[in-house]
């Protein structure tokens, strides 16, 4: 599954120009060109990344960011990378403050904008803050209390498959590496053909899925990795 890329931005030139060299670079790139629609996407689709637009025709890009770090998880914690046209620094320095993840000032080169997507999408990505609790259809997930429940029947976990269970639903909808998990979980590379993160999985399936041989809640997708369903059923 190739990374998707949102990008918020009213300037359709430019915009069109920017979604062709992206797709051309390995990635899908979803374009809106309000803050309206760029928010109602983000939320249907969940991108890997958003790029925003600092000057909107229906908003703020600054408040656009703002509204996007106080949604729930796992969309609050969305890399953000901001596209200002302004010189003033103060906007880029309030734009990092509120939550954005990098900022490039237009006019730019396209190279820079590949390279900086990328730095951004390779940095370990924080859980954003939350109450604690993660429902999921009939699963619940108290990571305060690190208890996790079906129908409100508890379910046993060790620690290492409860904080794998956190990192995968805390990205729901989203294709995670095998890597990826083990760096989260861990905080160390995978070994080549080390496959324990498999091992891990079967067993979290075991605990949680109704049948653990055809999962809905823990899909495998081949050559990519795993993702949590973000829908479930009720």
């Amino acid at each position: 599954m190739l990374p998707r890329i949102l990008m918020i931005e009213d300037d359709q030139r430019l915009a069109g120009m920017v979604v062709t060299y992206l797709q051309q670079n390995g990635y899908e790139v979803a374009h809106a060109a309000t803050a309206a629609a760029g928010l109602a996407e983000l939320e249907a689709s969940a991108p890997a990344l958003v790029l925003l637009d600092l000057m909107l025709p229906d908003a703020d890009g600054l408040d656009v960011c703002r509204r996007i770090r106080a949604l729930g998880a796992p969309l609050a914690s969305v890399p953000i990378v901001m596209l200002t046209a302004k010189g003033d620094p103060f906007d880029r320095v309030v734009g990092l403050e509120l939550g954005a993840d990098d900022y490039l000032p237009k006019p730019f080169e396209p190279r820079e904008l590949l390279a900086r997507l990328r730095a951004v999408l390779r940095r370990p990505q924080l859980a954003a803050p939350d109450s604690g609790l993660r429902q999921f259809g009939r699963l619940a997930i108290d990571s305060g209390a690190r208890r996790v429940s079906i129908d409100g029947q508890p379910r046993t976990l060790t620690s290492y498959q409860f904080d794998l269970l956190l990192a995968l639903s805390g990205s729901a909808g989203r294709v995670l590496s095998r890597e990826h998990l083990v760096d989260a979980v861990k905080g160390e590379s995978l070994e080549p053909f080390d496959r324990s993160i498999d091992v891990h999985i079967g067993r979290l399936r075991q605990a949680l899925e109704d049948d653990p041989k055809q999962p809905r809640r823990i899909i495998t997708v081949r050559g990519a990795g795993y993702v949590f369903a973000k829908v479930q059923d009720a």
